[in-house]
């Protein structure tokens, strides 16, 4: 199989010195934290965890975090860190739009990821056969936009998203409880874009 090309190698070492980026994932973790009963005997995936800002902030609440994501450099940057997280971490380098995880999560939480995946509803549907039964997840990513907040838009195959046809993607997937909420919004010099969180439950 040919290996996918990692769009973010060039970006990984710098990932987390843009203070947009490190506000992003700390509001996104915060309305997790609010919106969501964790507990420290959970263990949950970190979808598209790339350097793991939003893991890093999550991390005080749970047992462990299972970072997944398709970028080697990205997750190596992860794992240069790992030591400061305050819980368990484990990394697996796999891309779930083209494969699935044989494991069973307490909850799946990603930030500014499915904008990078072209099929939604089997993204969903790959999520919930991931959880525990009343298992959660927590997704946030970008509302729609004109495609200016990317400055290459090369591999991102959705200019934000419509909050009512993703509830109804993760519907149709099985989920439950789905709800919305703002997250967080980027400031660029250009324009602001507003990211949304989406909970819902299995």
């Amino acid at each position: 199989m040919i290996k996918n090309k990692d769009l973010f190698a060039h970006k990984s070492k710098s990932w987390d010195m843009n203070s947009n980026r490190v506000q992003n994932a700390k509001g996104i973790a915060e309305l997790i934290v609010s919106n969501i009963k964790l507990d420290t005997s959970m263990e949950i995936m970190d979808f598209g965890a790339g350097t793991g800002l939003l893991s890093y902030f999550v991390a005080p609440y749970v047992k462990k975090i299972v970072a997944v994501d398709n970028s080697p450099s990205m997750l190596l940057e992860f794992q240069n860190k790992c030591n400061d997280f305050v819980c368990e971490t484990e990394v697996i380098e796999k891309d779930l739009s083209i494969d699935i995880l044989e494991r069973k999560f307490d909850g799946i939480i990603s930030s500014m990821t499915i904008h990078h995946l072209e099929d939604t509803y089997t993204l969903f549907s790959k999520l919930y056969t991931m959880l525990e039964d009343g298992g959660f997840i927590a997704i946030a990513d970008l509302d729609r936009e004109d495609g200016n907040f990317h400055s290459d838009n090369t591999g991102v195959f959705h200019y934000g998203f419509d909050r009512h046809l993703l509830a109804q993607e993760a519907q149709k997937a099985g989920f439950k409880d789905i709800s919305f909420s703002l997250a967080h919004t980027i400031s660029k010099p250009h324009a602001d874009f507003t990211v949304f969180l989406l909970t819902a439950v299995k």
